[in-house]
């Protein structure tokens, strides 16, 4: 569809195309002065249309009464007025105030010439009438089937497609206009690489829409079920790096999230997107969620995939500290340790933290740490990540979580298989990660990343500690994945590398690369362990440090140490990679 911007009316109405829709004598007429003024004007008819009737005279050509432009400059109309109220338009000359349907056809052509285009960062309320110059290319498709969502274009940003969220607004669904732009305001400068990130919205019709970026092809939850062509494609070695890069880039962003005191809420497979170009990034976390976009406003419906993926206490208030009277742990590293055998021991110090039923959705409280609640999701979504990694399905994990449930849930529902009612299967499936990973490792096909298998999985044992104080924070875990990559899988610098403060006053600026280079010998780094609760047996521990003293592999706190270095001092402008 070809819109009525700016720079097309201009180069359209030009002398030679009004002198085209108009009669001899009328062309005649062009140079000579308007009919008012007593001569205080100096401009003819046809520098009045070109400096400031043009959309006026292409009015009047869609309506074939294009000898009507002298009339109305005498009157003194021009772009400015438009829109032109219907009562008004029968003052614009004398043949349209005798005729109803002239007048109906002009006010209603008008706003095809008076578009206000969506731009970066911009918010609009249209009025009714207006036309919203978008296009949703082709047939209407749906990102997501329970989601009010589509792909559109701007006639202003070609080639660029955007993902366009519908949100009903009124009583009637729980978001009124003004709660919808308090939201918008509070999204727009959030901005990062691996987050879908406010571009525009409008209103329109008593209806809001929003435009993010990047589109999604899937979701991390469609991934897990099926694999994209686009990743099965890839040689092995590469979907490998893929998938531990993609963990990384997770954790950095939301590192991001928290270091600007906010937090995510939502993390689970169907709300982590992956583009066509297997780009990965978090969705739904703002009040713009799945229950507005589908004009939900049903409080006591149950999420089974929330609930799967939620920390203990949620739905429930976390007492103030643990029995031992110990905090949050400080400190990650600790010394190498063998990638087999391992033992994997998730803290169950709960002190009071009871686990929502299977009947309730997790719910917020005000006492709940949310930044806390969000590594223990994400911990989760790392093991399903992994899983894939070592050829493991996502069904398989969930029937082995359930799998010491003997009968269905209430009313019928299949056996609980969330992560937090069944920490000791998810440890077991741990350890079989482990070891599938070091034997995959051995065989002469096997590639560096799987190295790097054993050391996250310590770290998400630390993630997934029932009481919230004994989790890591976020930028724990960023400086230990970095270290994983890097150390331990030999990938000069990661697609993200940053450093955020902990109050989210300073930036340390993005050390971002696209192009990665990986150790290309598997025996050039050694297994880097993790500090985790009882997760090996003390010879364990012995046998570990030898390993470390014996392995000439690159230690992976030098290995951040160096990229660190590189990262520059700056203040935080809303950008991120």
């Amino acid at each position: 569809m070809a819109w009525w911007d700016d720079a097309r009316i201009e180069a359209t109405v030009t002398r030679s195309y009004v002198c085209s829709h108009l009669k001899a004598r009328e062309v005649e007429q062009l140079d000579s002065t308007p009919g008012f003024g007593d001569g205080l004007t100096n401009d003819t008819y046809w520098e009045w249309i070109e400096q400031k009737a043009r959309r006026i005279f292409l009015i009047l050509v869609d309506l074939e009464m294009t000898e009507q432009i002298f009339g109305m400059i005498d009157n003194s109309w021009d772009d400015t007025d438009l829109p032109i109220n219907p009562e008004q338009v029968e003052r614009l000359t004398p043949r349209f105030s005798k005729d109803d349907s002239l007048r109906r056809l002009f006010y209603f052509r008008q706003f095809h010439y008076i578009l206000k285009p969506l731009r970066k960062g911009t918010h609009i309320n249209y009025h009714d009438m207006d036309i919203v110059p978008i296009e949703v290319p082709g047939a209407r498709q749906k990102l997501l089937p329970t989601q009010s969502a589509d792909k559109v274009m701007l006639p202003n940003e070609p080639g660029r497609i955007f993902c366009r969220r519908h949100i009903r607004l009124g009583p009637e669904h729980g978001l009124s206009s003004e709660d919808f732009q308090d939201e918008i305001e509070s999204i727009r400068t959030i901005e990062n690489d691996h987050l879908v990130s406010y571009w525009a919205s409008y209103i329109h019709r008593s209806q809001g829409y929003v435009l993010f970026t990047p589109v999604g092809a899937l979701s991390l939850k469609s991934f897990l079920a099926s694999t994209p062509a686009s990743v099965k494609s890839l040689e092995k070695q590469l979907r490998r790096y893929l998938i531990m890069d993609w963990i990384h880039c997770l954790v950095d962003t939301l590192a991001f999230l928290h270091s600007k005191g906010l937090s995510h809420g939502n993390i689970r497979p169907s709300t982590i997107l992956i583009t066509e170009d297997n780009h990965i990034f978090y969705s739904g976390f703002t009040k713009l969620g799945s229950e507005l976009l589908t004009g939900s406003t049903e409080k006591s419906s149950f999420d089974q995939e929330s609930y799967v993926y939620a920390a203990p206490e949620q739905g429930s208030r976390p007492s103030t500290g643990s029995k031992d009277g110990r905090s949050r742990q400080n400190g990650l590293q600790s010394p190498k340790q063998p990638a087999s055998d391992y033992v994997f021991s998730i803290s169950r110090r709960e002190s009071g933290v009871r686990s929502p039923t299977i009947a309730t959705a997790p719910a917020t409280s005000p006492c709940l740490n949310a930044q806390a609640a969000d590594i223990f999701s994400l911990g989760c979504v790392i093991l399903e990540l992994v899983g894939f990694l070592v050829k493991r399905s996502s069904r398989s994990f969930a029937a082995h979580r359930s799998a010491k449930h003997k009968t269905p849930g209430r009313g019928g529902a299949p056996p609980d298989a969330s992560f937090h009612r069944n920490l000791g299967q998810v440890e077991t499936w741990m350890a079989e990660l482990a070891e599938d990973a070091v034997s995959q490792r051995k065989k002469k096909d096997g590639d560096i990343f799987l190295s790097g298998v054993p050391p996250v999985l310590q770290m998400v044992e630390r993630m997934l500690a029932a009481h919230p104080a004994e989790r890591p924070t976020a930028h724990e875990v960023q400086m230990r994945m970095y270290d994983v990559l890097t150390g331990t899988c030999g990938v000069a610098e990661p697609h993200c590398v940053h450093q955020y403060s902990s109050w989210g006053f300073n930036f340390e600026g993005p050390h971002h690369h696209h192009h990665q280079q990986v150790a290309s010998s598997p025996d050039a780094m050694s297994v880097a362990g993790w500090s985790s609760a009882s997760s090996h047996r003390s010879s364990e521990h012995s046998r570990a440090g030898r390993a470390s003293n014996m392995s000439g592999g690159t230690d992976s706190s030098q290995g951040g140490g160096r990229a660190r270095g590189t990262w520059r001092s700056s203040m935080y402008m809303g950008v991120a990679g």
